[in-house]
């Protein structure tokens, strides 16, 4: 019987240790092992329920879900309840009623009687609908033009007529055209006689006269937009150089056997799209190009420029060139402003545009040497709008943290709304414009939290009580949140919670599988240290076993994340999850794990994100570096055992820890890295470094390709060869240099089939199983 027993228990206890231990295998399988959090969260118009994006079944993909706040359940929504529910849409100026577009198609919403009328049913795409003042039409566009349906009587009425080519190319005629036309009306009386005829007839029967026609030369249009007294019209032509250069990118895995050719971006520096924005005034019939002359601090050239005496003097020459974007009208039409941005990216104006002319006069200015950037304030998702008639609100990194202010318009006066060494994340009006929802870093840079706060300033009110991250969703009639919760060590699930302070929220998915919670995940530690500079630098935490860290010797492995601008030494559920469970294996076997978030990480205010500026491989490095001194000082880690990886830009600080700083880590691995900056993107690039041909220093200092020679220790690189983002040809260029300069402490990995972002579990198995294989090797 005791036998019996003992055999019981070691099998429960083998059956539990299975299925706890971490491998590679294990943690860089199909990702729905761990569970699919719920994504995607709306609410119904009414205020009831809430939808979102789930598969708690494993399917092959998501499905569409229902929780209704009336009955507390949660239920597949059906194919046929698919096609009946709204879209996000705008309202009108008394939000009785709603218009959305679907499926290209426009409909109208009751609120009062939760029905919907649908407007249009053809086989054009009706777009981007809005409501006029009075409420009596809806204004869309269709195929580039607007157009005005008034929802009484049905009419409508087309208000802009945008047209390809130019007015010259319809009517002029070649040399041997008008010599032909002209010789046949000298020979045919009939043809003589039916053009006087025709003449004749245009000029007693005039057509209609319609919108002006505007040309769109070779342009693109962009950006249109209708005042809501439907008296202006706001749009932008783009401009695609002639001598535009884009790469491409061999795919040799194909069905057919042959290699083919990815199109992909151009270069930093070379030749981009340029963007005019002009006025439509309907009434008179008129346009006006927007102007940025006048604009203050517009002659003022970048500070790098003192580097290079001998500057191309045609570049100042040719001045500073500006685009406008972020078009934005008051409520009732009678005000537009934008934002009008320098292309070097040193600049930012919110502008007030003179409907009459199209000038424009600066509102507020911002400078930043570096670039302008920060949470609420990029090119493509800038908070800015309008309180009332007279008033604006936006944000700004003036005191070097992204803010919220408003401005009358009238007196010029500006009121920071939010202040203190935090960001504001995220910026929504109420409907009944009293105050702004926003969620912001305040509690901690590693946290994140919604708040409710006056349009007049004032004290935060704070909603959400959960450590981590709250991403909330605010019920249409704004007495609910569905928020998207997670934790450091615990995955993304819905929660509901009452639009009030001290309100408890409700779980409503459970969406982990028993597999992964039978593992006990690591809470990494959210920490600081001093940088040498004296910059407060944040990371989280892995530490192992002591007795299983002695035995190993005490290594290290220091986690470099992606993207430059992107927190990763946070409270919440990583977007870097597999990485997250190999940190949890390599701490298992014995290593400190440091994972920090260097100079240019966001969540920390203007002066770390723009830290790298003219210099990368510079601060952000040193941050590593002086993260190895800080283990190596308080958790007595071997200085001797420490290595280094990431991917993408974390791949980039990889390559220049190994090359520049040789001596500090013993190993590293490089994941689709950035070799040499001049050949990645324009839009990402020249915001940090200028651009190859007006700041060559900036380059030569920044890219690991120059500075390979300094390889001493050992290098794994790897990268994905169908990758549109950080080219493979980065690596291959590398592999030549190293090869050149008689490195053989190096190896390289490719994925034929894999993008800048794996897919394939066989990939990031094989991937993690040799960075394993190195650290387990070279940090003995």
């Amino acid at each position: 019987m005791k036998i019996k027993i003992l055999l019981f228990l070691n099998l429960c206890f083998f059956t539990a240790f299975s299925q706890s231990k971490l491998t590679v295998e294990k943690i860089m399988q199909d990702p729905k092992w761990i569970g699919t959090s719920p994504s995607e969260i709306s609410w119904s118009d009414d205020s009831k329920s809430i939808y979102f994006k789930w598969n708690p079944e494993k399917n092959l993909g998501d499905s569409l879900y229902n929780y209704s706040l009336k009955s507390k359940k949660t239920e597949k929504v059906s194919k046929k309840d698919r096609l009946t529910l709204t879209a996000e849409g705008k309202y009108n100026l008394d939000y009785t009623n709603k218009v959305y577009a679907k499926d290209g198609d426009l409909y109208l919403y009751y609120p009062q009687t939760n029905t919907t009328l649908r407007i249009t049913k053809t086989v054009d795409i009706e777009s981007r609908p809005s409501f006029s003042v009075d409420g009596q039409s809806i204004l869309f566009v269709k195929n580039q033009n607007v157009y005005a349906q008034n929802i009484v009587n049905g009419s409508v009425e087309q208000l802009t007529d945008f047209k390809s080519g130019s007015k010259s190319s319809e009517k002029k005629k070649t040399e041997e055209e008008a010599w032909l036309e002209k010789d046949q009306m000298a020979l045919f009386e009939v043809l003589t006689e039916r053009k006087t005829k025709e003449k004749e007839s245009k000029k007693n029967n005039p057509e209609p006269k319609g919108p002006k026609k505007i040309y769109l030369e070779d342009n693109r249009l962009s950006n249109v937009n209708i005042s809501p007294n439907s008296d202006f019209i706001a749009y932008s032509l783009i401009e695609t150089p002639k001598n535009q250069k884009s790469t491409i990118v061999p795919n040799y895995v194909t069905n057919s056997g042959y290699t083919t050719d990815i199109p992909a971006r151009n270069k930093v520096g070379s030749p981009q799209n340029s963007s005019s924005a002009y006025i439509y005034c309907i009434a008179a019939d008129t346009v006006f190009k927007l102007s940025s002359k006048g604009l203050p601090g517009l002659n003022t050239f970048p500070e790098f420029f003192k580097d290079y005496p001998k500057i191309d003097s045609a570049t100042k020459a040719k001045g500073r060139e500006v685009q406008f974007y972020n078009f934005v009208w008051s409520p009732l039409g009678t005000k537009l402003i934008a934002e009008a941005r320098t292309i070097d990216h040193k600049d930012r104006w919110i502008v007030e545009v003179d409907l009459a002319s199209g000038k424009t006069k600066s509102i507020d200015h911002q400078r930043d040497e570096a670039w302008i950037g920060g949470p609420g304030i990029s090119n493509f998702a800038s908070t800015l709008g309008f309180l009332d008639e007279n008033t604006i609100y936006f944000q700004s990194e003036e005191t070097g943290y992204s803010h919220l202010y408003k401005m009358d318009l009238v007196s010029n006066k500006k009121q920071a709304l939010t202040n203190g060494k935090f960001e504001v994340l995220k910026v929504e009006l109420s409907v009944d414009k009293s105050k702004f929802y926003v969620t912001t870093n305040e509690v901690h840079p590693g946290e994140q939290h919604f708040y409710h706060l006056s349009v007049n300033g004032g004290e935060m009110k704070k909603i959400t009580n959960m450590t981590g991250s709250n991403d909330v969703t605010i019920s249409p009639d704004e007495k609910y949140l569905a928020i998207r919760y997670s934790y450091s060590n615990k995955p993304w699930e819905l929660y509901l919670q009452k639009n009030d302070a001290g309100a408890k929220a409700e779980k409503l998915t459970n969406s982990l599988t028993k597999e992964f919670e039978a593992y006990a995940w690591r809470d990494p530690k959210v920490i600081t240290f001093k940088a040498e500079d004296g910059q407060e630098i944040y990371g989280r935490l892995y530490e192992p076993d002591a007795k299983i860290a002695k035995a190993k010797g005490k290594p290290a492995v220091i986690f470099v994340h992606g993207a430059g601008y992107l927190q990763n030494a946070h409270k919440w559920w990583s977007n870097y999850f597999r990485e997250y469970m190999f940190h949890n294996l390599l701490t298992d076997l014995g290593y400190t794990v440091f994972d920090i978030d260097y100079r240019a990480s966001a969540g920390y205010g203007r002066d770390v994100r723009t830290g790298i500026y003219r210099y990368m491989g510079g601060k952000d490095l040193s941050d590593q570096v002086d993260a190895t001194k800080f283990l190596i000082k308080n958790y007595g880690v071997d200085a001797k055992k420490i290595g280094i990886y990431g991917g993408s830009y974390g791949g980039f600080i990889t390559l220049m820890a190994l090359f520049t700083t040789p001596d500090v880590f013993k190993a590293g691995a490089a994941l689709r890295p950035v070799t040499d900056w001049a050949a990645y993107n324009h839009g990402y690039t020249s915001n940090i470094l200028n651009t190859p041909q007006t700041d060559s220093i900036a380059y030569h200092r920044s890219s690991p390709i120059y500075f390979a020679d300094g390889l001493k220790n050992n290098l794994l690189i790897c990268h994905g060869v169908v990758d549109v983002n950080v080219h493979y040809q980065d690596v291959v260029r590398l592999s030549q240099r190293l090869i050149e300069l008689k490195k053989d402490n190096w190896s390289m990995a490719s994925y034929p089939m894999e993008d800048h972002g794996f897919v394939e579990p066989s990939s990031w198995t094989d991937e993690y199983k040799r960075i394993l294989k190195l650290f387990e090797e070279k940090l003995k």
